[in-house]
Order: structure tokens, then C-alpha cells, then sequence
């Protein structure tokens, strides 16, 4: 099932750690982004010139879009694009998982896992009918580098694990174990492929991900991510009539009760659920609908949560969506990365699109 794994030392780092630089890419795909994908590119280009702020970005691009995108950045000596075909932009999902092991006492060597991508769900149930695209995504990225390449034939999205950099992931059943993803494998076929990539040594399983996530079926980025060694934060609602209070409650009383690789029981932040939010009638209607991609439907509801955010050199990237749980969010994660610069995006055209600033973002770690 393996083919080249990665020897015994590799693991997978934790987010928080240090970049060499943040892999992002761009939309354009007229059948999810509406109005010719101009209000998406407008919030891509204030995430990509936040993060450009504390570290280098790498923007792929088409080359249609390469001169246009190039320009909007000609005064950015962070930012650099690069032409890659893709079809669509979630570079979180079709990038590589980039993995570590200490080479000596300064020096760190760098590759990545090219698990395998099927749209989130196949040709039946995922986002679009055709993923050739994307599935080279991960490869080009890592020969661009110059960086050796691991090969898995596990449909894996890097949205749906969290790890801790300390031999712990976090993981939704209702994804990962999704008969759309890996049909022919069981669960513990699916936690030794995942363990001998990654280098993780446990795994805590949540039942269930954000109501509503039909794109990535319950990827765990929307739910609870790792935020330091043994400290989480959660999507979390009062709500009891939601239907997320109870896959949120399922998630919490697991984590209550688990311990991380390490042996360590872990600290739950709880950070509040905005919204709800639904798609109107003008942005659904400003998407051009076609056969090969998921119909963007009014009145569906949208998968907003602020576990969805992106950790870059010294600072944190939360969305924000207007409303006053933006600022009581701002609080918590100030609180629990005190030593972080914390700066918040409008994310509302990101989760129109299906996702977050999490899900466009891929972090390379630092080599040095």
C-alpha cells in the first residue's frame, strides 16, 4: 500500500513552529467563486500580504493569471508567484504535508507526503468531477523545492488532521473514515499509514466535524486544532436548538478524557461559533453553475468557525465576520498566544467558497 516511506525520525511538525515560507494559492474557478472570483481574490490578497508581513509566500497561479497577480505584489519582496496549473486553489488539501527530522544541532531536513486527493470525495460525492490538476499539486511543489517526495495512496487532506508536533493528531471519524475517501481500508489500516507517514504515535478521534460541512465531510480544521503542547481550542455553541451543539458537546467530553502522546491531559479553549450564516441570493446567483462542480445553493448554510485560522512567524491570522463574537475570539487567542501578534481578515468570501484561511494556506517548515 506504501510505496517509499519515510524513515524512522520524521515527524510532523506543529503549526506554531517556525516557516521558511507559506504555500497559498489562487482563486479562480468561476464555478465556486462568484462574480468571476473578483471578491475571493481581493480577501486572498489581504491573507497573502498579512502573512507577507512576518514571513516569505509562495502565490501559485495560473498563467492566464500570472502577469495580473505578479503585478499585485510588485512592491512585496515576500511574496513570489509561481505558474502551477491547479482546479481550484485549497493548497491545504492538495499541497504536500511537509514532514522533519533534526539532521544535527542547527540544521533540520524537509520533505513532504503526497497522500492521495480525490476532491473530497470522488467523482460522486466530491466538490468537482475532475481533480488531475490537483492531484500533481503536492509533486510539483516538493520537485520545486528540491525536496524529497513520500508517497502514500491514502486519500488524505491536510484539513483534516492537527497534530501537535509531538507525536499526537487530531482527526474526525466522520472524514477520515468516510466511505467516499478510502472504502477498501479499515481503521486501523488507515492509523498505521497515517502513523508511519507522519511519525505521529497516537491518534484522538472526534466523532463528528462543524454542522453543515458537506464539502470536506467534517474536516477537524473547522472543529478543534492543536494551539500548543497539550492545549486545544474548539468550536463551540450555548446554542442547545443548534445542531452543532451536540457534535460539539461529542468532541469536548472525548478531549476531557484524553491524554496526547506524551501522556498529558489536554487544555480545551472554547471558541465561539459566529453566526449562523446562509448564502443570499446574490452570491449564489454570481456563481456560474455548471456540471463538473457543486451547485452553491441560496439559503445553505455556511461552515464559519474561527478554529479556522493560520499560525505564520509571530503572528496568528483569524477571520472575522463582522459581528461582535469577532472581538471575544480576538480575546481568547490573544490570551492564548500572548506572545503573538493577532490580526483578523473577513473571511466571508473564503467560506463561500467552501473553506477558510486555514484550508488556502500550506506552511513549509523552517530548514534552518
Amino acid at each position: 500500500m506504501a510505496v517509499d516511506t519515510p524513515p524512522t525520525g520524521f515527524r510532523f511538525p506543529a503549526e506554531w513552529e517556525r516557516h521558511k515560507q507559506t504555500w497559498i494559492g489562487w482563486p479562480e474557478r468561476l464555478d465556486n467563486w462568484r462574480e468571476n472570483a473578483v471578491p475571493a481574490q481581493e480577501t486572498f490578497q489581504e491573507v497573502i500580504s498579512n502573512i507577507a508581513d512576518f514571513e516569505q509566500v509562495t502565490v501559485v497561479v495560473s498563467g492566464s493569471s500570472w502577469r495580473q497577480v505578479r503585478r499585485l505584489f510588485d512592491d512585496n519582496q515576500n511574496v513570489r508567484v509561481v505558474e502551477m496549473s491547479t482546479d481550484d486553489c485549497w493548497l491545504r488539501d492538495t499541497g504536500p504535508i511537509f514532514i522533519a527530522s533534526r539532521t544535527g544541532k542547527s540544521s533540520t531536513q524537509v520533505c513532504g507526503v503526497d497522500f492521495d486527493f480525490n476532491a473530497w470525495g470522488g467523482v460522486k460525492e466530491g466538490c468537482y468531477v475532475n481533480w488531475d490538476k490537483d492531484a500533481l499539486v503536492a509533486w510539483k511543489i516538493l520537485d520545486l523545492e528540491g525536496l524529497k517526495r513520500y508517497v502514500s495512496n491514502l486519500v488524505l487532506e491536510g484539513g483534516a488532521v492537527s497534530t501537535d508536533g509531538q507525536g499526537t493528531l487530531l482527526a474526525t471519524e466522520e472524514c477520515v473514515l468516510h466511505s467516499n475517501r478510502n472504502p477498501n481500508w479499515t481503521r486501523d489500516m488507515i492509523e498505521t499509514e497515517m502513523k508511519l507517514y507522519l511519525g505521529v504515535e497516537k491518534i484522538i478521534w472526534l466523532p463528528l466535524g462543524v454542522y453543515g460541512d458537506h464539502d470536506t465531510n467534517g474536516h477537524v480544521d473547522n472543529l478543534c486544532v492543536f494551539v500548543g503542547p497539550a492545549k486545544v481550542v474548539i468550536h463551540w455553541t450555548e446554542d442547545r436548538t443548534d445542531p452543532q451543539y451536540e457534535r460539539s458537546l461529542r468532541a469536548f467530553q472525548i478531549l476531557e478524557t484524553s491524554r496526547d502522546a506524551k501522556g498529558r491531559s489536554l487544555s480545551i479553549h472554547k471558541l465561539p461559533a459566529p453566526g449562523p450564516f446562509y448564502r443570499t441570493e446574490l452570491e449564489a446567483s454570481g456563481v456560474v453553475a455548471t456540471p463538473q462542480a457543486v451547485v452553491r445553493k441560496v439559503n445553505e448554510r455556511l461552515v464559519a468557525s474561527y478554529v479556522n485560522f493560520y499560525f505564520a512567524n509571530n503572528v496568528l491570522i483569524m477571520p472575522s465576520f463582522g459581528e461582535p463574537w469577532d472581538t471575544q475570539a480576538k480575546e481568547i487567542f490573544q490570551s492564548i498566544v500572548p506572545e503573538r501578534q493577532i490580526r483578523q481578515v473577513a473571511a466571508r468570501e473564503i467560506i463561500l467558497g467552501g473553506g477558510g484561511i486555514h484550508c488556502i494556506t500550506q506552511q513549509q517548515p523552517d530548514d534552518g
